[in-house]
């Protein structure tokens, strides 16, 4: 397969006076249509690293390129133009907006990008909402949701514009052992269905045990890269 995602050499330093070196001359490719668990302690740099995949940050030096595109060289309109079109995004909070129901959740990344809502994508949010089990709750406010049903409106959201990658932090970290279990079960369905690349970061040992690929990120450098 492809390599979809590629990092050469990566640097990360925060500070101008007092420096602070996160990440050391990190390299990493990931698989077009791979399921990838990112472990390590708190302040490991693997948030840091998620971000720099995900063009929310800029590495200090090295290159990152998705699908074979250097993005680390990119301006702020470049980068927002390619992550509404090639990646989602899934946090431990959900972010959703509290005014809106859970389907205008769902609809909200396309409706930055394009404005208008068409038959087509409006069928493909009901489409995403059965996926997710929220049909029933489609037209509920966000916080008339259970935290289950609104970490699952978050996926469909990050689902909506049909992106090749699938970024993860910590996406079962708030929620009980039962939910977190049904929610890495939708991501997998996922993965196989639309052949999404997945990037995860997560302290649950079992859900990152079932992952295809595990990196764990040590004081900013890999320590452990196995495939299972």
């Amino acid at each position: 397969m492809a390599n979809i995602i590629r990092l050469e050499n990566i640097d990360k330093v925060y500070g101008e006076k007092v420096k602070t070196q996160v990440l050391f001359g990190l390299n990493l490719v990931f698989e077009e249509g791979s399921f990838n668990g990112i472990i390590g302690q708190s302040g490991s740099g693997k948030s840091t690293l998620l971000n720099i995949i995900g063009t929310l940050d800029k590495p200090t030096a090295g290159e990152v390129y998705i699908n074979d595109i250097r993005t680390d060289v990119m301006n702020s309109e470049q980068l927002a133009d390619l992550r509404n079109s090639t990646m989602g995004f899934i946090f431990q909070s959900h972010y959703l907006l509290p005014e809106f129901t859970a389907k205008e959740n769902i609809l909200m990344p396309h409706r930055i990008k394009n404005f208008r809502i068409t038959k087509e994508v409006d069928e493909w949010a009901d489409e995403l909402l059965e996926l997710t089990g929220l049909t029933k709750v489609k037209n509920n406010l966000a916080p008339d949701m259970s935290g289950g049903q609104q970490q699952r409106t978050a996926i469909a959201r990050a689902l909506i514009n049909n992106p090749a990658i699938i970024l993860a932090d910590e996406p079962t970290g708030n929620l009980d052992s039962d939910t977190s279990e049904i929610i890495y079960n939708l991501l997998r369905d996922i993965n196989k269905k639309f052949n999404t690349t997945f990037v995860i970061i997560t302290h649950d040992q079992r859900i990152a045990e079932k992952t295809d690929r595990i990196v764990e990120i040590k004081d900013g450098k890999i320590n452990l890269d196995a495939v299972r």
